[in-house]
This record gives structure tokens, sequence and C-alpha cells, in this order.
């Protein structure tokens, strides 16, 4: 039995058998993994927060920016600049060198003797999590077919939400067995899958279609096509050359601002903007000094942390199952409606004082209707909306976009959540009402602008999105 797909998008056009189909999901997942770390990575930092605030005496301006928004800010540099050593050296360079600055991070962190050298490794994490949001989407929608791209692109979004989840467990589980120093454990815990990642994604291909695109290999090309499954590799291969010079015929160039490419760039930034004011990473940064705030003990809020940690992985199993059956824009659709409900009712809890096991609930409500809504969907659309010529390039600005706002609200958070000097200190009701608001603005966004891309072909995205 075949699985057929458009050829001309340089993706596996037909897998010729079931073993070839598994090793095709099998370096899709481990191109994700660079996602675990990526997850992991963004919050481990919440069980340093509070030790690191009280050993080295952080102002909340001083700890947003250099220890809490520090990773956010090289993730922003990553994937800004991520898309050229994309494009030039190749998917798979990439994603090894991926590897590399995670461990470095890892280890440096754990090490640091004070703040400065702390916040210079977070960064050189941030610079991976920032080149992995670019490289790895991109390199698993180069080799997936219409049909299952939808699934093994959101595999990167699952291994974000379940390095998440064992970072939960793992600062859990961690503290108090260094006694003041148990954040160094949370944080050096890292080394561990990075250093696993490193060594397996060495032996996944590189893209055939960078490789006919970038390096005219038509050879390798072929041989890694054939391996992917492909019934006739050599006619393949054609289509691809043929294809790659049909759009550099039509005058196909890089330059993003093009204007026949302004769609796909309003939808790239707001799909970005609207999943950062959401206030997931709010929440997930600062999940255990909120639910300090709403009664919980230190070793309670990192308990029910993990709780977050599990529902978001929970619902991103049903995001996996529902993104190629329902679509895109009927899982942002749900997610909106879950998100306006959710954030509206952790505002009023703050604000009637309702108990924490209440609020706990509207979080996780919040979660689940994330998993499923713009985390199963940000990396797919992003990864799918833009040319073949233009794909790393946009994926890198959709992804620079997700993260700048995410490095703002992180810088920001604790002018407005810190106890003793936070604008709302104790009772940030506010926050959630924003947010709330923001959601009904991406609904009405959804609605409006936002295509479906279910089963469609890049090519056939490309016809549909791009003015000839």
């Amino acid at each position: 039995m075949y699985i057929e797909a458009n050829k001309s998008t340089g993706t596996a056009a037909s897998l010729s058998s079931s073993g070839s189909s598994g090793y095709v999901i099998r370096i899709a997942l481990t191109a994700a993994l660079a996602g675990f770390i990526f997850g992991f990575d963004t919050v481990v930092i919440s069980g340093a927060n509070l030790p690191i605030k009280a050993l080295w005496h952080t102002s909340p301006w001083f700890h947003g920016f250099f220890i809490m928004s520090m990773a956010l800010w090289g993730t922003v540099i990553g994937a800004i600049f991520g898309g050229i050593p994309t494009e030039k050296w190749g998917r798979k360079k990439v994603l090894i060198w991926i590897g590399v600055l995670f461990s470095l991070s890892a280890v440096g962190t754990a090490f640091a003797p004070e703040p400065y050298s702390f916040s210079f490794f977070r960064f050189l994490g941030g610079l991976g999590i920032g080149v992995s949001s670019v490289a790895a989407p991109t390199y698993i929608s180069e080799i997936s077919t219409p049909a299952n791209r939808g699934k093994l692109v959101a595999l990167y979004q699952f291994n974000i939400v379940f390095g998440i989840l064992i970072a939960f467990l793992s600062n859990y589980f961690l503290k108090g067995v260094g006694g003041e120093n148990d954040w160094r454990f949370m944080l050096g815990a890292l080394a561990v899958p990075s250093l696993l990642y490193s060594a397996l994604v060495i032996g996944v291909p590189e893209s055939p279609r960078w490789l006919i695109s970038k390096r005219q290999d038509r050879t390798s090309a072929k041989r890694i096509l054939t391996r992917l499954g492909i019934a006739d590799a050599e006619s393949e291969v054609a289509s691809i050359v043929a294809n790659d010079a049909h759009e550099k015929a039509k005058g196909a160039g890089t330059n993003l601002l093009e204007p026949k490419y302004s769609r796909i760039m309003w939808i790239a930034f707001f799909v970005a903007f609207f999943n950062q004011w959401s206030g997931i990473n709010f929440i997930l940064y600062y999940a255990p000094e909120i639910l300090e705030r709403a009664g919980l003990a230190a070793k309670e809020s990192l308990l029910n942390s993990i709780a977050i940690g599990g529902t978001n992985l929970l619902f991103t199993f049903v995001g996996l199952y529902l993104i190629d059956k329902l679509g895109r824009k009927t899982l942002l659709v749900i997610g909106s409606f879950g998100y306006i409900l959710s954030l509206a009712a952790v505002a009023w809890c703050f604000a009637a004082h309702a108990g924490p096991g209440l609020l706990l609930a509207f979080l996780l409500l919040f979660i689940a209707s994330h998993a499923i809504g713009q985390g199963a969907v940000i990396w797919v659309l992003i990864s799918e909306i833009f040319p073949n010529n233009i794909r790393a390039l946009g994926q890198s600005f959709g992804a620079s976009v997700h993260w700048v706002f995410a490095a703002l609200i992180t810088l920001i958070t604790p002018i407005f959540l810190d106890r003793d000097n936070g604008i709302f200190k104790s009772n940030p009701w506010p926050i959630f009402g924003f947010f709330a608001f923001m959601m009904g603005l991406q609904l009405v966004w959804v609605l409006t602008k936002v295509p479906e891309t279910k089963g469609v072909s890049l090519e056939e995205l490309e016809k549909q999105l791009v003015k000839q």
C-alpha cells in the first residue's frame, strides 16, 4: 500500500513499506527530541526562581532580566538568525550544534558562582532553543507527507510538553536533595538528555530537498529518498529539481518583505503573537510562585506544577490525534474558547480569594486549552505556510516573533508579580483578566483570517497563500 503525496514538495512521495514508514517516524522523532530539551530548559528555571532570588538577593528588574528572561533573549537571537545557518550548512549540522549548546548551558548554570556567569550560560541554552524552533520543524516538514505532516511536526510540540513535565518532576524530586544548592541539581539534570540527543541526531540523514536546492547533490538526495521509502526515487529527484528551477525562473526571491508574502507573514506573526499573549510562558515559568500566592506551601506548589505538566502532556496527545482530522483552524477556535473561559475564571479566583484547589482546576483547564489549540498548531502552521525557497527563513521569522514576546513577558512579570514590590503583589487578578481579553482578540482573528491547511500539499499551499 502506498501513501501518496505531492511530489513537488520534496517530501516522501510514497512510502513503500511499513519499515520505511517506521524509519521516517524514527528520524522525525529524533529531530523532535530537540523539543524535549527545549521544554525541559524552559521550565526547569521555575524551580530555581525563588532559591536564586534568596541566594543572590536580586531586585525585581535584575531578577527578571538576568535570571528569568536571559535564556529567552538568547532564544530570540537564535530564532532570528537560526534560518541562516539552517539554509547555509544544512538542517542536520544545525541540529547537532543545538545539542552542544544545550549541554554547555546545563553544566555552566549548575556550577555558576554568581548571577552574571549564570546568565551567560542561560543565554547559550536560549540560543539552542531558538535555533531548534527553526531547524527541527523545518526538517520534519521536509521529510513528511501532507497526510502525516501535522502529526510529525507536532511531535516537536509533544516533546516540548514532555520535557516540561519531566522538568517539573525533576524539580520536585530534587527539592531539598542538595540543601540550599538543590537548584543546581535541577539545572544540571538537563545535561543528560542534551548529550543523549546530540548522540542520536548524528544518525539522521540530511533533508533531501536541502541537498538538491542548496548543494545540487542529487546522488545523496536519491539515496536518502530511497531510504525514506520512495517507490521511484529517480522521478522524485527530477520533480524536486524541476520545481526548484520553476521557482527560480519565476523570480522567487528570499526577501520575506516582498509584498507577495504579506499574507503568510501576517499569519506567522499573529499566531506567534497570540501564543505568548495567552500567558502560557508566564504560567509555566512562574507556576510555583503563582500557586504559592494561592495559598500552597513551597513543596505543594512544586507538586501541583507536576499536575500542570501532566495535563499539558495528556492534552497534547489529544491535539496530535485531532490536528490532521479536525484541522489547524478548528483547533485554534476550540483552544480560544477554552482560553477565554479558564483565564477569566482564574482572574475571578484571585479577585474573590477562592480556594487554591479551584484556582488550580482552572489553571489546568487553561493548560488543556493551550495544548489542544495553540500548542498543537503553532509550529505546524508556521512550518507549512511558507514556500520551499524561504521555509527556513519564514520559520525563523515566526519563531523570533514568538520568542521576542515570550522574553518581554518573562522580563516584566516580576514587576507585576513580586510579593513585596510588584504592582499587584499578592493578588494578580488583572494579569489574567488581560490575558483573557487578548484571547478574545485571538478568536476574532482565527475566525476571520486563518486559512485551513489540513491535508494540503506544500506546493498547493504556496499557490493559495502567496500572491502570484
